[in-house]
This record gives C-alpha cells, structure tokens and sequence, in this order.
C-alpha cells in the first residue's frame, strides 16, 4: 500500500484556566497514510445518517490515538468513523463538517 500522503492527526487538550474558563489546546501530529474516495455505499449510507463522507483514510493504528480531528492538504476534517483492518492498519472515515475549521 502506498502511504505517500502526509496526514495532521490533531488532538484536542481542555484544561481550565485559573478564570475557570475552558481552553482548548490543539496538538498536531503528522503521520503518512494512503488516501482513498468513499465508496457509493458509503457516500450513501453515511449520509441518510446525517453525515457528509469524503475520504477513507488509511494509516498504522499505533499511530492514531483516537483524534476526532484531522488536516488533509490543509482542509479540515472530521473522523466520524474508524474500522480496525488487518496487519496494524486502520480506516478512518472523515467527513467535512462545520466547526471543524
């Protein structure tokens, strides 16, 4: 499999400062992966669910540690979905979705 593409896994840190107020901390981590388009059924599954599916996204699972937010190509993605495949691999399938950005 060719994991040529650059993938920003972002994970998201809230602490709360001493106002009381919550910050949140993004952490950026880069990672390669391979990028595929969702299939029809995917497209169209995910969105009778409310969900607006771009790109399956597959990369080592140690690497991933639950991040619901990714940067592909400088767009802003959510994971609304993950699928543990074989030989440490792992899908993420993400979607564009508002307040991501």
């Amino acid at each position: 499999m060719d994991r040529s593409n650059v993938l920003t896994l972002v994970k998201c840190i809230k602490t709360q400062n001493k106002n009381g107020e919550f910050i949140t901390e993004e952490l950026p981590k880069n990672v390669y992966c391979n990028v595929r388009s969702v299939n029809v059924n995917e497209w169209n599954a995910g969105g009778q669910n409310g969900y607006n599916p771009q790109y399956v996204i597959t990369m080592f699972e140690p690497d991933y540690e639950g991040e619901e937010i990714c940067v592909l190509n400088g767009v802003r993605y959510s994971v609304y979905r993950t699928y543990h495949g074989r030989n440490d691999m792992i899908d993420l399938y993400v979607e564009l979705k508002a307040g991501t950005k």
